[in-house]
């Protein structure tokens, strides 16, 4: 079977599925990376604890516990990235085998169709691994800018150059926060995207739970609410 019928097989429902997989993904990261909505997300209330930690890093003696920080944030960083790479080079080995996909396929529902069906599929799941797996390696960089930052600050709180570079860190730390934030969230999404394996509905139906939990940790979780009432 040529590949334009193969990719035939396809249906307009499986197309808008996949648009509404999108779709939720850069809604739910713009939202969430809003700083004008009336109700913000955790991301964005923590943008100022980044930016009071930097300050109080000017007067902290010793440093040694803002160093600890920050590389236990990069470590967070390597860790995904090493994940994601991982679970990358597994999906592109299992789409590269293509006795093994239509074994998956006869374990699913896509039993009697090609393995390029099954493929095309598992390149959504793809393409938000490797998505996430660019955020974490720029999370990671950017972290280590902010570390390199944080050692530029001098050690004299009197000095004019003090609040300016530790505010510098503080927006290096927050970008990588950000970035670090966007690729878990493909993660989320990388795992949902597994169920267009059993058609668009349960892609769908993936997508709307995973979107709600998304939703739900930065906009209604108990953490929020603690955020919340610390800054009252």
């Amino acid at each position: 079977m040529r590949i334009l019928e193969q990719l035939a097989l396809f249906t307009t429902f499986d197309a808008v599925a996949v648009a509404f997989a999108l779709a939720s993904w850069a809604v739910l990261a713009v939202l969430i990376e809003s700083e004008s909505l009336k109700r913000p997300s955790v991301t964005v209330l923590m943008i100022e604890y980044r930016r009071d930690w930097m300050k109080e890093f000017i007067t902290r003696e010793p440093r040694i516990f803002d160093a600890a920080i920050l590389a236990n944030l990069r470590n967070g960083t390597n860790f995904l990235a090493s994940a994601s790479m991982i679970a990358l080079g597994g999906l592109l080995a299992l789409i590269g085998n293509t006795e093994r996909l239509l074994g998956v396929a006869e374990d699913f529902t896509l039993a009697g169709q090609p393995a390029l069906v099954v493929e095309v599929r598992l390149m959504l799941v793809g393409f938000f691994l490797l998505y996430a797996f660019l955020k974490f390696i720029w999370a990671n960089r950017l972290f280590g800018y902010c570390a390199v930052l944080m050692s530029a600050v001098p050690n004299d709180t009197t000095d004019p150059r003090c609040m300016p570079r530790a505010m510098q860190a503080a927006e290096v730390n927050i970008r990588a926060a950000f970035n670090y934030n966007r690729g878990l969230r493909s993660l989320y999404y990388s795992l949902a995207s597994l169920a267009w394996l059993l058609g668009p509905i349960g892609l769908i139906a993936s997508i709307t739970v995973v979107s709600y939990i998304v939703w739900s940790r930065d906009f209604a979780s108990h953490s929020r609410k603690i955020l919340l009432e610390a800054e009252d």
